[in-house]
Parts: C-alpha cells; sequence; structure tokens
C-alpha cells in the first residue's frame, strides 16, 4: 500500500506596501486658505439665496435655518427673466460677431500680415484708451439718432465694439503660436486660403478662441455703463436689474442673493463647460 505525501503550499510572506508619507507643505496650505477665502462670499451667496429675510438679516450669521425658494420667486415676479434674457441674448450675439470679426483680422495680422501691421494693431488698443464717460454723450445722440435707445441691439453693436480690440490682440498671439510651414504645406496641396483656416489653422487655435470667446462673454454680462445709460426698461440687463435692489427702504438680502446667483450662474456654467480648453488658451500664448 502506496502513501501519498501531501505537500502544504509554502506560505510566502506578503510585502506590505510601503505608504509614502508626504510631507507638509505650507505653501499649498497657504493657499489652500487663500481659494476658500475667495470662494467662502459666492458660497454664502448662494446660502442667504435660500433663507428668508429674517434669517439673512440678522446680527450673528444664522447657520441653520429651513431652506426656501421664495427668494427666487419673488426675484421672478419682479421682472428677471426679461433682464436675464437680454443680458444673454446681448452677450451671446456680440460674442459671435467679435470672433467673426476677430479671427480674420488677427489672421491677417499674424500669419499674413499686411502693410502697417504695427500701426493697426495701436489704432485697435487706442480705442480702449478712451474712457467711456468721454465718449458717453456723443455715443447717447448718435444711438438717439438711429433709433436704438433702450434697444437691445444698440448693446450688442456697442459690446462688440468694445471686446473686439482686445480679442484681435489675444487671438493674434495665439495664431503667432502656429507655424507657417502648415500653410505653405495646405498650399502646396491644392487648399486654399479659407479652406487652410477652416481645416488647419482653427483646430490648432480653437483652445486660444475659446479662451477669447470666455474672456468677451465676462466683459459683456459684467458691463454697466453703457447698459445704465441707454437703456430704460425694454432693453434691461442684469447689472441695470441689480441696482433695482437698492431702495431706501433698505435692503433685502435675501432677495439680492437670489438675484446675484443668478446673474452669477451663467458665466459660471460657461466657465466650467470650458474649463479645460480654458487652461490650454491661457497657456497657449495669450499670457505668455
Amino acid at each position: 500500500m502506496t502513501t501519498t505525501e501531501v505537500q502544504k503550499p509554502v506560505e510566502t510572506p506578503v510585502r506590505k506596501a510601503k505608504v509614502k508619507r508626504r510631507k507638509f507643505d505650507p505653501w499649498g496650505a497657504v493657499a489652500w486658505i487663500v481659494g476658500l477665502g475667495f470662494v467662502f462670499p459666492v458660497f454664502w451667496m448662494v446660502l442667504t439665496a435660500f433663507k428668508q429675510e429674517v434669517d439673512a438679516y440678522t446680527a450673528t450669521p444664522k447657520l441653520f435655518f429651513v431652506p426656501t425658494l421664495d427668494q427666487f420667486k419673488a426675484v421672478f415676479e419682479q421682472g428677471v427673466g426679461t433682464a436675464l434674457l437680454n443680458s444673454l441674448f446681448a452677450t451671446t450675439v456680440s460674442t459671435i460677431l467679435v470672433l467673426a470679426l476677430g479671427i480674420p483680422a488677427a489672421f491677417a495680422l499674424s500669419l499674413r500680415p499686411v502693410r502697417k501691421t504695427q500701426d493697426a494693431l495701436f489704432f485697435f488698443m487706442s480705442t480702449k484708451m478712451l474712457p467711456i464717460v468721454a465718449a458717453i454723450i456723443p455715443l447717447y445722440v448718435i444711438v438717439s439718432n438711429i433709433g436704438l435707445l433702450d434697444n437691445i441691439w444698440g448693446l450688442v453693436i456697442l459690446y462688440t465694439a468694445m471686446n473686439l480690440p482686445i480679442a484681435v490682440w489675444m487671438m493674434r498671439s495665439f495664431f503667432l503660436e502656429v507655424p507657417g510651414e502648415l500653410l505653405e504645406a495646405a498650399s502646396l496641396d491644392g487648399a486654399s486660403t479659407w479652406r487652410s483656416v477652416r481645416e488647419v489653422i482653427l483646430p490648432l487655435v480653437s483652445p486660444g478662441i475659446a479662451a477669447t470667446a470666455l474672456i468677451c462673454v465676462i466683459f459683456a454680462w459684467n458691463e454697466f455703463f453703457f447698459a445704465v445709460s441707454l437703456t430704460a426698461v425694454q432693453a434691461q440687463t442684469m447689472p441695470v436689474y441689480m441696482v433695482g435692489f437698492i431702495a431706501g427702504q433698505g435692503l433685502y438680502w435675501a432677495k439680492l442673493c437670489a438675484a446675484a446667483t443668478m446673474a452669477a450662474l451663467p458665466v459660471v456654467l460657461a466657465g466650467w463647460i470650458a474649463q479645460n480648453k480654458l487652461v490650454r488658451g491661457l497657456s497657449f500664448g495669450a499670457i505668455k
């Protein structure tokens, strides 16, 4: 009778993975504290928007409360929808016009330079040197004579003229980062100038164009002086609408925070959607 020896498997010691402990970075902690300091007012504004006026206007900040949507309902009843739509329309259309006019100009001043390019660039930036206060009276007379007073199209034209110089300067720096050999190779393959720009250049500079568009959106959305001087009721934008909460009876903090939350939300969403291209665009050449 044969016996078989059953060999037990040899147990190998399990090596514990070494956990590397990160050293405490004091500058990183300072950066976090500063970042939280910048975000906290926005967080408190959103939090206050869900309070009642009794809970919002207290000497001691109230952290625990019953959230409500009454303030947003009251803001909509006061006509925030019209101001919001006006701001969206003026910002979107003016940004599209800025890109439609600025991309060919930036391309001509960078990859296809014309005579006296520097003079053209100086002319673009010289338009930003004139204070708006000095030009508001002639602009008011012109807008009134052509029938665009308290008209949203008047703001569209002014926002386009306001953002076009900075957009041309930014996009020109992005176009300068593109090697000129790409256009030469495309022309040797028989591509026209428009096809070369559409299929070769624009995909490369799309992050820079997205960054430029977002900056134009922020400038147009936050613009106040043109809107308050040239509009009254029909073309009222969000910055002008926000001023209506300053009354002689005092400030309604919760309602004001609800309106401010709605005013900030579109720009925050636009930045969040374009955040990847925004970071690439700002490092592509505009801030170098």
